[in-house]
């Protein structure tokens, strides 16, 4: 736990905060609190904020797999929190993902329209990689005995074929519960253009089976794509049970400390965030919501530094994650895939996902030698159990973190403040194993890792930018998590990018950004006209039905309409494509000006991804409409400046291998000490708690009167 008052401590940039006076206050006014917790995959973070004080509050305790409720409260008293004076409480989670990936889910049952029951098994006939000729398609969640089909059938305008035979519904649910589901989905053919039959039939199961989770694919989504439609269905079902038990859970050992049950909030992945009941009717809104919530951190940052244009860079103990952020927006999708590799083209779900990719390369990813005498990082992990060697859990395979140990990078003693002194023995012993048969030492091993850890990070910067047509060098990195600091400078230097900035209590910063976070409802809907101005009356009137829908879902909670605002956007294709481009809609009326403004909007950013444009026929696909209600936000105060000389903030100077520009001593400084103003020049190290900021030889560091570390890549280097 790291905690700080006045202004003597490393977050003091932030504990100075006070909430904008024209948002809307809580709905308890006695409560003074706001709370964010984030789950990783080795740590849970938490994150308070008082707003009497402007005291901020941090914690960090190991993660605790077998219940993850335990490790969210067993770091409310180290953060000294009163859970009757917590005003917003924000969670953000790994549950629905992890289940996704251990297959941890309920066993599921699909309805679906006749003629459609392998609709999943079918899938998509591309696949990422297209010259694998032992390609196996993924197995669908739900086996072939427990999909059934319903008489029923509608055309692609939404008009009914076949009328639904509710007997059908019947039977099936009852053959279903026969078959031992935990969980029901249903989706009919073309229920995105008219939900009418996916309604009745779900009002039918969930009579037949009151206990029993029902998801309608048109409860979730109303866009178009039978196959990726039914995907989404079967995987918020598969998880409903686990995210009911596990939210209700939270929130019965939530309010029985004090909290009052309106108080409890998820993160959503589309950056919002919703009430707990909402969350569990459709928790696979939630799968990537920790992730969204440090986009929304470097956002928040973005703007009080003046950088509008930003790459975050998250590397937890398990992965590592990215995202662009360009004019201060993060681009929000609907075409997500769960377990998607360059081999496996994964499983889809349309929800609103801000789009951050990932990779397996966190400080627990594992070092080993494969059967072709290479070696390797990640993607699998060693975990918060047991953990890198060097924590002393039992441990014994090597890891980013123990490379970095032996590197010099981490000091051993100050690891969490010294609460897990690091062992560098076992470390030492994990490296052997790499070391030994490549024949170098362990040293060199060590170096090997972080390179490599480096080089496969690097990789996933260039897919995100260079490959999407954004030159890196027109950004700026946020870089964060536990690791993200350590290997940033090296990063940079790589991709020319020009700043690095390292934002305050680093290795909390993704539950700091949900304490940025707003409610949020996105909606999006198929449409598929083409864009001319004889449309403009349809798709306006659609719009107009969006926004009055979401604001109204939004405000449900009990928020101030006038609080609410709506930014739209459409999805556009050339006729004959089958990808689309994500286009912001003009504010105002949708009418032919504004239409021919979306046009050349379009070409210039189709040309941005693709490197050309057309001149051919554009079809609007779909339209999409987020409400965004703004609550409560801490908003730093300057801090005093002090003399750039950083003397009174070195605590001492030790080795450290910076791989090719050598071992080299460097100073070391206590970044609680660094005042506003001062300047280090690499090479250096400045440690805090949880974690530490390498810098390389020419690498000039400022500290920013918010806190944040600037540090500018040298020119030479880049």
């Amino acid at each position: 736990m790291v905690r700080r008052r006045g202004r003597s401590g490393e977050t003091e940039a932030l504990l100075t905060a006070r909430p904008a006076a024209s948002i809307a206050r809580p709905a308890q006014e006695d409560a003074l609190m706001r709370v964010a917790s984030d789950i990783g995959g080795t740590f849970t973070d938490l994150v308070a904020f008082d707003e009497e004080t402007g005291e901020l509050s941090l914690a960090k305790v190991p993660t605790t797999p077998d219940d993850l409720t335990r490790g969210v409260l067993e770091a409310l008293p180290p953060a000294r929190i009163d859970a009757a004076r917590i005003g917003s409480f924000i969670h953000g989670t790994t549950l629905i993902i992890n289940a996704l990936t251990e297959r941890k889910g309920a066993r599921t049952g699909l309805l679906t329209t006749r003629g459609f029951r392998d609709v999943l098994e079918i899938g998509r006939a591309n696949r990422p990689d297209i010259y694998n000729f032992s390609f196996r398609k993924p197995e669908p969640f739900v086996p072939r005995d427990l999909r059934l089909e319903v008489t029923e059938r509608l055309d692609y305008k939404g008009e009914v074929l076949t009328p639904l035979d509710e007997d059908s519904v019947r039977r099936g649910v009852r053959a279903l519960l026969d078959r031992g589901a935990g969980a029901i989905a249903i989706c009919f053919l073309h229920a995105y253009r008219n939900p009418a039959h996916e309604r009745r039939a779900a009002e039918i199961a969930r009579a037949e089976a009151p206990a029993t989770p029902v998801t309608a694919s048109s409860e979730i989504t109303r866009e178009w794509r039978e196959y990726e439609r039914t995907s989404t269905a079967v995987l918020n079902a598969y998880v409903q049970p686990l995210a009911a038990a596990y939210l209700s859970g939270l929130e019965s050992r939530l309010t029985g400390r004090g909290a009052a049950s309106s108080s409890l909030h998820v993160m959503q992945s589309s950056g919002g965030i919703t009430t707990f009941p909402e969350a569990s009717a459709a928790p696979i809104r939630l799968v990537e919501s920790g992730p969204a919530g440090s986009v929304l951190g470097a956002i928040a940052l973005g703007q009080l530094l003046g950088e509008r244009d930003i790459i975050s860079l998250d590397i937890g103990g398990t992965t590592a994650k990215c995202a662009v952020l360009q004019g201060g927006e993060a681009r929000v999708t609907t075409d997500y895939k769960v377990e998607w590799t360059p081999t496996s083209p994964g499983y889809p779900l349309m929800i609103p996902v801000i789009d951050v990719a990932e990779i397996g390369a966190g400080g627990g990813s594992i070092a080993r030698i494969d059967e072709a005498g290479r070696l390797e990082v990640g993607p699998r992990s060693a975990g918060a159990v047991p953990g890198p060697a060097c924590y002393g859990r039992g441990g014994e395979e090597p890891t980013t973190t123990d490379a970095n140990l032996l590197c010099g990078r981490i000091n051993p003693a100050y690891f969490l403040g010294g609460r897990i002194p690091l062992d560098v023995q076992a470390a030492r012993r994990a490296i052997r194993r790499i070391a030994a048969p490549c024949g170098v030492t362990e040293a060199e091993a060590a170096r090997g890792v972080v390179r490599l850890a480096n080089a496969i990070t690097e990789s996933l910067l260039r897919r995100v930018t260079i490959r999407r047509g954004h030159d890196p060098r027109e950004f700026a990195l946020v870089a964060f998590g536990g690791g993200g600091s350590m290997h940033a400078s090296a990063l940079a230097r790589s991709l020319r990018i020009r700043r690095v900035i390292i934002p305050v209590a680093p290795a909390h910063f993704s539950a700091w950004g949900m304490l940025m976070a707003d409610a949020r409802v996105d909606l999006v809907r198929t449409a598929l006209v083409r864009a001319e101005p004889s449309q403009t009356a349809a798709l306006a009137a659609l719009l107009r039905e969006l926004e009055l829908e979401s604001c109204a879902l939004v405000c449900r909670g009990g928020l101030d309409p006038a609080r609410v605002s709506a930014r739209r956007f459409a999805e556009l294709r050339y006729a004959g494509q089958e990808h689309t481009v994500n286009v912001p809609l003009p504010d105002g009326a949708l009418d032919s000006a504004a239409l021919y403004e979306t046009l050349g909007r379009f070409h210039a950013l189709h040309e941005r991804h693709y490197t050309f444009r057309l001149d051919a026929v554009v079809e609007i696909v779909s339209l999409h409409v987020a409400a965004v209600g703004a609550v409560d936000r801490p908003r730093p105060a300057p801090l005093d400046r002090s003399p750039p000389d950083p003397t009174p903030a070195r605590k001492g100077a030790r080795a450290v291998d910076f791989d090719e520009l050598g071992v080299l001593e460097s100073p070391v400084y206590e970044r609680a000490r660094l005042r506003p103003g001062m300047r280090v020049e690499g090479p250096a190290v400045v440690e805090e708690p949880a974690a530490s900021t390498i810098l390389s030889p020419g690498d000039r560091l400022t500290v920013h009167e918010q806190g944040s570390l600037l540090v500018d890549i040298d020119a030479s280097a880049r």
